[in-house]
């Protein structure tokens, strides 16, 4: 690794689904390493084996394939700086916390529980926030050494000094920093012998040789106890990069319990991942310029940090179903058939019906696949429709035009042998002037007594054609019906 190289990670938990907001870091952390020539890393941290959820792995590699986001190095591509799952590393890090303990920037900690829940409930009667004493930090050589010896439970405590201050750079926040005294003693290596998550990201981040840290700003308060362990050890910090939240509303984050989708949910929904990518990129980043389509390749080679935003973004679904219609549309007929056949398969029976001239009517009007299955349902069924529909204004339409329309219409109909759009067109075209009536009272009665539906893809033509002759005179003759009644 040459020093100058930029390293990124994406270091997500196993928690079994690709969070929006989490999607959004490794996009920005992947294009940053690619701007710069620079290595991506897969990190999995697992070290609360608690949450982990069984195949949660699976889906991140799923995922991040899914969104093209390839990485140069991870557990399941290797690289020079293995093990990349945070369990498998166990092993590296208590000789660097004993370090610390050498160089008095950590220390044993043999208190139980019941003193520790004692010294919190005390704390909270006074209004004020726990803060360990350090009431170890004064046992001497000889007293931790015998409590070592006769196996007593401990954890090791980073020392935070009681004065001066710590801080840190970052690209959107600027200079931060907090007093020291501020700061609780942390654990560093719990009683398990586990790391914790926050001294666990220092050494993996260390020893992976990551240059830039992005991550969300919920972690901007845990950063400067961070850079007083990479001073303790005398290593160069990395370049800090805290991101914004993705926001449901003004109040809010984006949550999976409040039923906000994550990534394989909009997948799952019809969106395309361009789009969904595209979207994701420009919440919380600004290009240069009044550009607002990009591919993956093409924000590889714009995205920089100065385009970072420092305000919180919320996720629009509405945008995001404007991005995807963008590019339902630059999809070719073929594409568009593909992807759209699954949705039309809920709804329909593609023995029956034409999918391929389905396709070509469905493409202009589809903005998420999701909404194919309700837009063609009434061809496999005759909805039910209230009377009022056969009213319309703009076509001169009443319920008294409507009725003569029908009887108008189906004999016409019925007199049409080869059943093609183009002769159903010609045919009626040319047989309504006879009729007295305008080609609006004639057409749109034929559409809604065919479809039960004011908005459909395809007007009367298309949608008896897709119906085929038997069924269109079928509805026909029940709308008359029910006009009568």
């Amino acid at each position: 690794m040459s020093s100058m190289e930029v390293r990124t990670r994406f270091a997500p938990s196993p928690t079994g689904y690709m969070h929006l907001g989490n999607l959004r870091t490794a996009l920005y952390t992947y294009l940053y390493a690619r701007r710069n020539h620079g290595k991506f890393i897969l990190r999995i941290e697992d070290t609360d084996q608690e949450r982990e959820v069984p195949g949660a792995v699976e889906l991140i590699y799923t995922s991040l394939k899914t969104a093209g986001l390839t990485h140069d190095e991870g557990p399941d591509v290797g690289g020079p700086c293995g093990p990349y799952v945070q369990s498998e590393r166990k092993k590296m890090y208590m000789p660097y916390a004993k370090q610390l303990i050498e160089s008095g920037h950590a220390y044993y900690c043999f208190c139980t529980k019941e003193r520790l829940d004692e010294a919190r409930a005390e704390a909270e009667k006074k209004g004020e926030t726990f803060k360990y004493d350090k009431h170890c930090l004064h046992l001497s050589k000889e007293e931790i050494q015998q409590k070592l010896d006769a196996g007593v439970p401990y954890v090791i405590r980073q020392n935070v000094p009681t004065t001066g201050k710590a801080g840190f750079d970052d690209v959107i926040y600027g200079h931060v920093e907090v007093d020291c005294d501020t700061l609780d003693d942390n654990v560093l290596i719990k009683a398990d012998g586990l790391p914790t998550y926050n001294f666990a990201n220092v050494i993996d981040d260390h020893t992976m040789g990551i240059t830039h840290v992005m991550r969300g700003n919920e972690y901007l308060s845990s950063a400067p106890k961070y850079n007083l362990l990479y001073e303790a050890f005398g290593w160069k910090p990395p370049v800090y990069v805290h991101l914004t939240p993705v926001m449901a509303n003004a109040q809010r984050k984006l949550s999976k319990r409040k039923g906000d989708p994550s990534f394989e949910d909009l997948l799952n929904q019809g969106y395309l991942t361009e789009a969904i990518i595209n979207y994701m990129v420009l919440l919380g980043w600004s290009p240069r310029g009044e550009r607002e389509f990009f591919t993956l390749k093409e924000l590889e080679e714009v995205f920089d940090l100065e385009g970072l935003s420092k305000s919180p973004s919320i996720f629009d679904t509405v945008k995001l179903n404007w991005f995807n219609a963008e590019y339902i549309r630059k999809l070719s007929p073929e594409e568009f058939l593909e992807k759209a056949t699954p949705w039309l398969e809920k709804a329909l029976d593609p023995k029956k019906f034409d999918f391929a001239r389905l396709g070509q009517l469905l493409q202009a009007r589809t903005e998420v696949f999701n909404q194919i299955p309700g837009m063609v349902d009434f061809l496999a069924e005759m909805p039910e429709y209230e009377l009022d529909l056969y009213v319309n204004k703009k076509q001169k339409s009443t319920l008294e035009s409507a009725k003569a329309a029908l009887a108008f219409v189906k004999p016409v109909l019925e007199g049409i042998d080869s059943w093609t759009e183009e002769d159903l067109h010609d045919v009626v075209m040319a047989a309504i002037p006879e009729s007295g009536m305008k080609n609006g009272q004639v057409l749109w009665p034929m559409r809604i007594a065919i479809s039960g539906r004011m908005s459909t893809p395809g007007g009367a033509f298309e949608i008896a054609c897709l119906l085929g002759k038997e069924e269109t005179i079928r509805r026909i003759e029940e709308a008359e019906k029910r006009i009568q009644n």
